[in-house]
């Protein structure tokens, strides 16, 4: 039995080394055999060249290197791609996965008789109390919104075997929310409850713009349910609009209602009807660029030799 532990890593050069020989730990104390497939995603820092000492003269240790930063999710998508284990375990570079649990994951696995076992946050170390919120309420919303059950609390940290990751391949779209594609996917699902560390070191590479980019993303492709609700609030407009409509008849009409003339009421229905078509047209336009990037056909990645990475 073979696991590839698939680490996508961007500028993490203080903490690679310290990671590469926490795996390496992993992998010698194991009753299995296993290789690391690192992924460098357009590092611009000293991550690169590291990753190349570690491969070299250690048939364990694999690199694939992009072209340019393409992010986390394209990077844990290439290794899924390229592979080589019965089961594959996905953790990130810095540490606030502890890799000493993939063993404990993949025994659990095999006990279970499961296709994915996905780590399930018990704490998070090391984050401000507007992250935890928001990544909470963001997990629960999302759950809420898509067509199947997502679970909480979770990040890329698991383990998925070969059913999973020959499935994941004959997927053809670009534009991947990993999380929400393996929960579509079915399969037998166990989680595996641990507490998160706090980043060993280096900076996060998910700040609040990504992660609104991220978090965008992983509903326009978990759900049709934000049309659906743009539709409504369509609807709700247009009936706010008719009671308004009857409302004016009445106010002019023989035995008029009292009204008290000034432009702020106009001003508010002004504003809440285009408030109302501009969040329905810019849920339209996420879905439509969405839909523009599956029908160029680009590559969700461009890999490069060593020498050029």
């Amino acid at each position: 039995m073979k696991l590839t532990i698939i680490v996508p890593c961007y500028n993490e050069e203080q903490v690679i080394g310290t990671t590469h020989i926490r795996l390496l730990s992993v992998i010698d104390k194991a009753r299995w055999d296993g290789e690391i497939l690192y992924i460098n995603d357009g590092s611009n820092d000293g991550t690169a060249s590291m990753l190349r000492e570690f491969s070299s003269g250690d048939s364990r240790v694999s690199v694939i290197s992009f072209s340019r930063n393409f992010g986390q999710q394209a990077a844990v998508s290439a290794g899924i791609h390229h592979c080589h284990g019965d089961y594959a375990a996905i953790i990130d570079a810095d540490l606030q996965d502890p890799p000493e649990l993939i063993p404990e994951m993949l025994d659990l696995c095999l006990k279970e008789k499961s296709n994915m076992v996905y780590g399930r946050r018990r704490s998070r170390k090391g984050e401000s109390r507007f992250k935890k919120w928001t990544a909470k309420l963001y997990c629960r919303l999302l759950n809420k919104l898509s067509e199947y059950p997502i679970p909480l609390d979770t990040g890329d940290f698991r383990l998925i075997d070969r059913k999973i990751i020959e499935a994941y391949r004959s997927l053809p779209e670009k534009n991947k929310y990993i999380r929400g594609l393996l929960a579509w996917m079915g399969f037998k699902q166990v989680e595996f409850l641990y507490d998160r560390d706090a980043r060993a070191a280096g900076e996060t590479k998910y700040p609040l713009v990504r992660m609104m980019r991220l978090a965008t993303d992983g509903l326009v492709t978990t759900s049709r349910k934000p049309l659906t609700v743009a539709l409504h609030l369509g609807l709700i407009s247009m009936a706010a609009a008719l009671l308004f409509a009857l409302y004016i008849i009445a106010a002019y009409s023989p035995r008029h209602i009292t009204a008290v003339p000034g432009w702020a009421l106009a001003a508010l229905i002004i504003v809440f009807f285009s408030g109302a078509q501009l969040s329905a047209i810019g849920v339209l336009g996420v879905y439509l660029g969405s839909l523009l990037d599956e029908v160029k056909e680009r590559p969700e990645y461009i890999i490069v030799d060593d020498d050029e990475g």
